[in-house]
């Protein structure tokens, strides 16, 4: 005893012909976003160290009348600057760290782990970025005009190379901040088009 079904062939199917099926290219455009956030981060790890070490090594002593009484203006003489090295040091070896998972990103762009647990410490990183580097600015800005109010005076006419050291540290840790925003942008792009 044996049944047979017979099951006659849909109009939609077309005999002797294949179709040719072109498999979509492996990552597409996050593809290009994982690798430009590498190329972001390897930015910033420049800026922040550059920061760091312009900071850390600015130093400038003014001679007075004997060896024994000069004027010495250096970063570890105002509490901001020392918070802005620790800062932005840490804030280096963040970036650091990071470039392994921004690698896994490129290599799987489609995962959402390792993009979602970067944009999270990349926006704690840059709080921290920030704020050091408001803080540096706003000591440097009063190295520069002072406080007429607070009879603070102006520092910067005697040590000139302090205050372009120290300014240029600010700008560098500020490049460094903008490079962050950029990445979380970046990454918040590639997470919300899954």
């Amino acid at each position: 005893m044996s049944t047979t079904i017979d099951v006659p062939e849909s109009s939609n199917v077309v005999k002797g012909k294949e179709v040719l099926v072109v498999p979509a290219r492996a990552g597409g455009w996050k593809k290009g976003i994982a690798i430009m956030d590498f190329i972001l981060r390897l930015g910033a790890i420049a800026a922040a160290l550059g920061a760091a070490a312009s900071m850390g090594t600015s130093d400038q002593t003014l001679p007075f009348f004997t060896q024994f009484f000069q004027f010495e203006a250096s970063y570890d003489s105002f509490s901001a600057f020392q918070f802005f090295v620790i800062t932005m040091a840490i804030v280096g070896g963040y970036l650091v760290l990071s470039l392994p998972l921004s690698v896994v990103a490129i290599i799987r762009p489609h995962a959402a782990g390792p993009r979602l647990f970067l944009i999270i410490l990349d926006t704690v990183f840059l709080t921290l970025a920030t704020a050091s580097s408001a803080s540096a600015a706003a000591i440097v800005y009063l190295a520069h005009n002072g406080n007429q109010d607070t009879n603070w005076i102006a520092i910067c006419n005697q040590f000139g190379d302090f205050c372009a050291q120290t300014s240029g540290a600010v700008v560098s840790s500020l490049v460094a901040v903008v490079i962050f925003v950029l990445l979380i942008v970046m990454s918040a792009l590639a997470l919300g088009r899954h």
